[in-house]
Parts: C-alpha cells; sequence; structure tokens
C-alpha cells in the first residue's frame, strides 16, 4: 500500500506539475497576485464546515457522554486535526479517523461508543457524498445542459450506489466486526498480536447498532456533514472572487461537488495532489472558468490546507510529546522508588 501511494503521489505531483507549465505560470501568478493577502481569509473561513461536521459527530456521540466530556470546542479541535492528518499526510485517508478515536479516549468516554461514532460518520460521509454529487449533477444538467460527460457521471454514480449500501447492511444486521474477529483468531491464533484489535468486536457491533436505532440523531448527523459540505463549497466561490474570476454560488457548489468527489475517489493519491488539480480544470470549464484559474483555484486551497492545517498537526503532536514525557517521568519515579526499597 505505501509502494502505491508512493507512486500514485509521483504520478499526481507529475500531472499538478505539468498542468502548470501547459498553462504558463505567469497567468496564473497573475490570478494569484490579484487576490494577494486576501486568500489569507479562506484560511479561518475553513472553520466554518469542519465546525459543522464536529456538530454531526456530536450527535452521534452524546447519548453516550454522560460526563458531558466531549464539548463543542474539544470535538472540534478533533475534527480539524482528522481533516489535517488526512489532507496533509500520506495515510490514504483513513489515518485521521484513527487519530481522531485516539484523541477523543483522552476524555473520559467510552472507547466502543467513540469507535463506532467514526465509523458511523465514514459511513454518513459516503452517503452525503453521494448527495452533493448528485446535487453538483443537477446542477451541471440545471446551469448548462445535459452532455456526455454529465451521463458518464450519473451512471458512475449509479454504477457505485450498492458500495455504501452494502456497508449500511453490513454494519447494520452483518456483525461485520465479530466476523472479521472470528476470522483472525482462526487465521491467526489467540496470542497473535493482531487478536488484540479486535477484543471487544461483539459490544462494537452492539454500539453501532444501538446508533442505528436512534434515527433521530442520524438525520441530524447527515445533515450536519452535508451542511458542511456545502458551506465548504462556498470557500471556491470566495476564492475566485479574490482571484478576479467571480462565480454565481450554485456554480461553485457544482465545481466544488465534482471535483470533490473525484478527489475522494482517488483517495490512494497522497493529499489529492493532480488529482485535485485536474478536477478544478475539467469541472471549472464547463461552467466557463479559465484552466490558469482552476488551478490557482487549487493552489489557493494548497494555500489553505497548509494554513490550517499545519498548526493543528503541531498541537496534536505537542499534546503527544507531552504525554511522552509524562509517562517517561512517571516510568523514572517509579524505577527511582524501586531503587531506594531495595
Amino acid at each position: 500500500m505505501k509502494r502505491l501511494s508512493l507512486i500514485a503521489g509521483l504520478l499526481g505531483l507529475a500531472l499538478a506539475i505539468a498542468l502548470i507549465v501547459h498553462q504558463g505560470w505567469a497567468a496564473i501568478g497573475q490570478s494569484l497576485a490579484t487576490a494577494g493577502w486576501g486568500l489569507l481569509w479562506l484560511v479561518p473561513f475553513h472553520g466554518l464546515p469542519i465546525a459543522l461536521d464536529a456538530e454531526g459527530w456530536r450527535a452521534l456521540l452524546a447519548p453516550r457522554d454522560g460526563a458531558r466530556s466531549a464539548t463543542r470546542p474539544f470535538l472540534f479541535w478533533i475534527a480539524s486535526v482528522r481533516e489535517a492528518v488526512n489532507r496533509l499526510l500520506p495515510v490514504a485517508s483513513i489515518g485521521g479517523e484513527i487519530v481522531g478515536i485516539r484523541l477523543a479516549l483522552l476524555r473520559p468516554l467510552p472507547g466502543t461508543a467513540v469507535t463506532a461514532s467514526v465509523i458511523l460518520e465514514v459511513l454518513l460521509t459516503l452517503i452525503n457524498q453521494y448527495l452533493f454529487t448528485a446535487l453538483g449533477l443537477v446542477l451541471l444538467v440545471t446551469l448548462l445542459s445535459r452532455s456526455e460527460l454529465s451521463d458518464a457521471l450519473w451512471w458512475g454514480l449509479l454504477v457505485s450506489l450498492p458500495v455504501p449500501l452494502a456497508l449500511y447492511a453490513l454494519l447494520r444486521y452483518g456483525d461485520l466486526f465479530a466476523r472479521i474477529e472470528r476470522f483472525l483468531l482462526k487465521l491467526l491464533g489467540d496470542d497473535h498480536k493482531l487478536a488484540a484489535l479486535f477484543v471487544n468486536a461483539a459490544a462494537l457491533d452492539a454500539e453501532i447498532r444501538a446508533m442505528y436505532r436512534r434515527q433521530a440523531r442520524l438525520w441530524a448527523a447527515l445533515f450536519w456533514q452535508l451542511a458542511g459540505m456545502v458551506a465548504g463549497s462556498f470557500e471556491t466561490w470566495l476564492a475566485l472572487r479574490l482571484l478576479g474570476h467571480p462565480v454565481g454560488a450554485w456554480q461553485a457548489v457544482t465545481v466544488e461537488s465534482l471535483s470533490l468527489a473525484l478527489r475522494n475517489f482517488a483517495f490512494f493519491v497522497p493529499a489529492g495532489v493532480g488529482v485535485q488539480e485536474a478536477g478544478l480544470v475539467l469541472f471549472g470549464n464547463l461552467i466557463g472558468l479559465p484552466a490558469d484559474a482552476s488551478i490557482a483555484l487549487s493552489l489557493a486551497k494548497r494555500v489553505r490546507e497548509i494554513g490550517y492545517g499545519v498548526p493543528f498537526l503541531l498541537s496534536w503532536q505537542w499534546l503527544e510529546a507531552r504525554r511522552l514525557g509524562l509517562r517517561l517521568r512517571a516510568r523514572g519515579a517509579a524505577a527511582g522508588a524501586k531503587q531506594r526499597d531495595l
């Protein structure tokens, strides 16, 4: 997987460089110069979709948070770290969820509830990605006209629809993690280190089913996530306005939804390098956006990803270093006490 990710990343980087060279850095640089320091507004603005997404997570987790430890600021911070890990590190868009579970367990929260909520979040994200992409296709046909590209995208959406539906059925009715546990124990034996990962598999399945039964909270989480995706499209609207290529709100939603779908489809490409640029050029062209403006938009998004994500990555690493230091000091104190006793 690491080799595939490396190869995909290098190919994506080559594609991004080729697009920049083909369009000419002068035209792209001119658009960026037009926006200037105004592009920094994209950094704080990005907090809105993250906050909406965190609210969806809170809707799933709240019934199991007896101590009310999962506060909005705490979940907002974790959601920001999760996105930064997925967007800036070569983790195939899943490492952020693992980090998120680890960080949530810093508070007195049930481990199975936290894990189940993140798993359901991922499923709801898949569903919302379908809804958001469908919205983009509807707007594409409404704003422009039906074309071979829109037909191909509709067929692609239809063909891939069974994936989230099958995952929903497995999680809802299939005791998925208990089955994985039984398979690993049979294959590796009870004493293998991987078997310890699924010690609470049955409890996790039960927790997921319990969350499924809270239909109102599922719908709330679905709504907040979709609202976050729509809010994120106004980042595209604002960036293009700053770059000197203003578009309408619905055009921004169209470009954002379709390019995001392409980036998520190519999840194995680190940071979506090349994929994001190609997607914005392709779908931006459909609404009359020049290719150099689309690439400038992609670079502006990259600046925002770094400007927003790096501080949260650093805060996470500071926390991990602090926790490691406390553990080492505790071990040293324990070893010193043992030596004195001897």
